[in-house]
């Protein structure tokens, strides 16, 4: 048996821990930079607050009902993630973490009534030691483990938060009544192609020709048709947190036309994503660098550019990289427009110990050592201490968070004080 973990409204959940009077009220959580809505409580979603919405838009709804906005506070987040699923280790073994928020866990050598009963201890624990609501679906798959989580949120006062589908019956009955655009997996564009045969629901899905679903979703959306059969094709997947690619975007506080600006925010952009390369001991091969207009602009024509370009050797070091995406920069930059948001994407990442050597790259074991010094100085004295030349020497993120709540876990000096 496969179980998915869910906490609920995870980053309102977060400040709620501590601002208990927070609790039944409506909240919502801001996009760096303050720009859109990407968390909302129930309470707020009831008011009809869509997700991604620009939060300027919403202003005048969020005074009139007295909506709690917070900026995003990933510090704070991550850190309670942290500890969600360190509790969560301690009852099984065999752990995914799918996201901040989801963990799949998978039931070895367990009776029902076993199972049961730990995922009824995880819900308790999790909320007694950390104070974050979670919602539990147990079912033979992970697509089911989905279906099961979901019917145990949006039906948590009866079913005390957690869901097991267990039997024939209890699958067939989930998969009549959720609609085939909120099954995991599915997307928009198959989402589409279902639709126009008629296909509204997880029955209707798997009650289509596998020889249909394999020519028209290939072979992962035949794979998820049989898992929402009950035959399981998903594993637990190790190692999941190294990413595939590794992206490092943000909206500026005010539009920027200087080529000089776009290069230090470029730049600081290089070191932040190398850095996180390095922590998963990860090489890229690939720099993708973007810049844009700001969409919500009206009257305004609205462009978008970007370039990708394969490196002639992979690297983590954040002067290459830092190298490679200005000069791309250069390439896409129109003199005389202003921008909103810029960004960069690592790809093409294998293991750093898998390293192809090449002629290009005769300063690797030189910039290795850098690296690593560079990292220990940060590691000891806090982040970005050192920094490029073209970096902005006074800011790392220049975001405009008017709402940030504190660290109360990961910074001494914001810890709550009990009287």
């Amino acid at each position: 048996m496969f179980a998915l973990i869910d906490c609920n409204n995870f980053y309102a959940s977060c400040e709620r821990v501590f601002q208990p009077d927070l609790i039944d009220k409506p909240i919502v959580v801001l996009s760096n930079n303050d720009g859109c809505v990407i968390a909302r409580s129930n309470e707020a979603k009831s008011l009809g607050i869509p997700m991604g919405t620009p939060a300027f838009k919403y202003k005048k709804i969020f005074e009139e009902n007295k909506v709690e906005v917070f900026s995003s506070n990933f510090k704070l987040y991550g850190d309670m993630s942290n500890r969600v699923m360190s509790i969560i280790s301690r009852f099984i073994p065999d752990v995914e973490i799918y996201s901040i928020d989801e963990a799949f866990l998978k039931f070895d050598g367990f009776s029902e009534d076993t199972i049961d009963q730990k995922c009824r201890e995880i819900i308790e624990t999790i909320l007694k030691w950390t104070g974050i609501p979670v919602s539990i679906g147990l079912a033979p798959t992970k697509s089911l483990a989905k279906v099961a989580n979901r019917i145990a949120k949006k039906y948590s006062n009866e079913t005390n938060s957690f869901h097991s589908i267990n039997n024939n019956s209890k699958r067939i009955k989930s998969l009549k009544n959720i609609n085939i655009k909120d099954i995991w997996g599915i997307g928009f564009q198959n989402e589409k192609k279902l639709l126009k045969i008629g296909v509204k629901s997880g029955f209707d899905f798997v009650s289509l020709p596998d020889q249909w679903v394999k020519k028209n979703m290939s072979i992962i959306g035949l794979k998820l048709k049989k898992e929402l059969e009950g035959i399981s094709t998903l594993s637990i997947e190790e190692g999941k947190n190294n990413k595939k690619s590794i992206a490092t975007t943000r909206s500026f506080e005010a539009e920027i036309s200087s080529l000089d600006d776009l290069i230090e925010r470029i730049t600081t952009f290089a070191v932040v994503a190398s850095k996180k390369l390095r922590r998963q001991n990860s090489e890229c091969s690939i720099i993708s660098v973007y810049i844009r207009s700001n969409p919500f602009k009206y009257n305004n024509d609205k462009y978008h550019f970007s370039l990708t370009r394969a490196l002639p050797f992979s690297t983590n070091s954040s002067i290459e990289i830092s190298k490679f995406s200005i000069k791309l920069l250069k390439k896409i930059y129109s003199k005389g427009r202003v921008y909103k948001k810029a960004g960069i994407i690592l790809m093409g990442l294998t293991p750093e110990s898998n390293h192809q050597f090449s002629f290009f790259d005769r300063n690797i074991e030189k910039h290795k050592k850098l690296m690593e010094s560079i990292d220990g100085i940060d590691n000891k004295y806090g982040l970005y201490k050192v920094r490029l030349a073209s970096q902005d020497q006074k800011r790392i993120w220049k975001m405009n968070r008017q709402k940030l709540s504190r660290n109360y876990t990961t910074n001494i000096e914001e810890i709550l004080i009990v009287k």
